[in-house]
């Protein structure tokens, strides 16, 4: 690791910080909530320590008590059908082999890849690495507490802890809309294509749906890179 990746790394690791505090918290209540349906004490641990996705996982966890483990899977995938956008915006910053790319993406969370996000199309892997260290250690750690505190939901929401996670979701929007236009568009167009969807299906359809707004950021990447190719490689 050379000086400047290692700055990088450590400067991820402060950024990291707040994000694995609201992380932990989500955490707490996954493993609660786990441990609740009859997941036991060790699944819902080793879940999150090899998933690390919390969208994905509640909903892997909501899908099971009414659904086949086949749709329940299924629902889960779709959820996190967002990181298909983000790998595809981050690919050109990655570095090394195949196989070293491959380890760098799993660093990717929602956090993590706003953190990493330098001017224009730039993002910074080590960064993103920083941040999600930290994240990793919280969501894991948050799950363990859960699964062996086991705080009734009654509890969560008396202490507030309910609603921290989405409002740090809420602080790294305004932090990402004050940077770019394209992201305050996609940030409408989400709203609009959210609550157009709440009319005829369940929030989570909506939130997925939504998720089609990001198809902007691929689509301004795309115009970039057709001026770079005609101005003989040099972006504007």
């Amino acid at each position: 690791m050379t000086g400047a990746t290692r700055r990088s790394f450590t400067q991820g690791l402060r950024l990291g910080v707040g994000p694995a505090l609201a992380t932990g918290v989500l955490a707490l209540n996954f493993g609660a909530e786990a441990r609740a349906r009859g997941w036991g004490t060790v699944v819902p641990v080793f879940f999150s320590a090899f998933a690390f996705t919390g969208s994905a996982q509640f909903t892997l966890l909501s899908s099971l008590s009414g659904a086949t483990v086949l749709a329940a899977i299924v629902a889960a995938m779709v959820i996190n059908v967002r990181y298909l956008v983000m790998s595809v915006a981050i690919t050109p910053s990655l570095h090394g082999s195949r196989l070293a790319r491959m380890l760098q993406a799993q660093a990717i969370v929602d956090a993590s890849f706003v953190a990493a996000h330098d001017e224009g199309d730039r993002y910074d892997v080590w960064r993103m690495i920083g941040v999600s260290v930290p994240q990793w250690i919280f969501w894991t750690g948050g799950t363990a507490v859960g699964v062996l505190a086991a705080p009734s939901p009654d509890l969560m929401h008396k202490l507030g802890l309910d609603v921290a996670f989405p409002a740090f979701f809420i602080v790294l929007l305004i932090e990402e809309v004050r940077r770019s236009r394209r992201a305050v568009a996609a940030c409408l167009l989400g709203a609009v294509i959210a609550a157009g969807l709440l009319f005829v299906t369940s929030p989570s359809y909506a939130l997925l749906g939504a998720a089609a707004a990001t198809l902007i950021g691929l689509i301004g990447r795309r115009s970039d890179e057709a001026v770079a190719v005609r101005t003989g490689g040099q972006r504007r």
